[in-house]
């Protein structure tokens, strides 16, 4: 019998990459977590897996991107209730976030690459 023990794994490993099964669900995933949570799915996602692939990196940049242009306009639609137009500000960006969010989950859903229009661009 040998005495060897191998070297413990380097848990410094660079992340392994996705299938493209698992990027088109994550992605999808994540479009559609910013519809119900706003922008944690999207933080999260770009946190934990924007190294995993240049699928999903794309899109949770794009879908973090969104959230937090998406978090400004609610911030000012908040604000500007005091005069009527901050109703109006609020609702028309809860209708877009959930049209966006859709043609964006739809669109990681087939494999293709979706860019949010109106998007203030935060990181890449």
């Amino acid at each position: 019998m040998s005495d060897y023990t191998p070297p413990p794994p380097n848990p410094y490993q660079a992340p392994t990459q996705l299938n493209p099964a698992d990027e088109k669900l994550w992605a999808t995933l994540i479009h559609i977590g910013g519809i119900l949570f706003g922008p944690l799915p999207a933080l999260v996602g770009y946190i934990v897996l924007k190294e995993r692939g240049p699928f999903i990196r794309a899109h949770t940049a794009a879908a973090l991107n969104f959230q937090l242009t998406l978090l400004l306009a609610y911030i000012v639609g908040s604000v500007l209730t005091i005069v009527v137009v901050g109703f109006l500000l609020l609702a028309a960006a809860w209708v877009l976030a959930i049209v966006f969010g859709i043609m964006a989950a739809l669109a990681a859903n087939r494999g293709e690459y979706y860019t949010y229009p109106l998007t203030i661009k935060f990181v890449n």
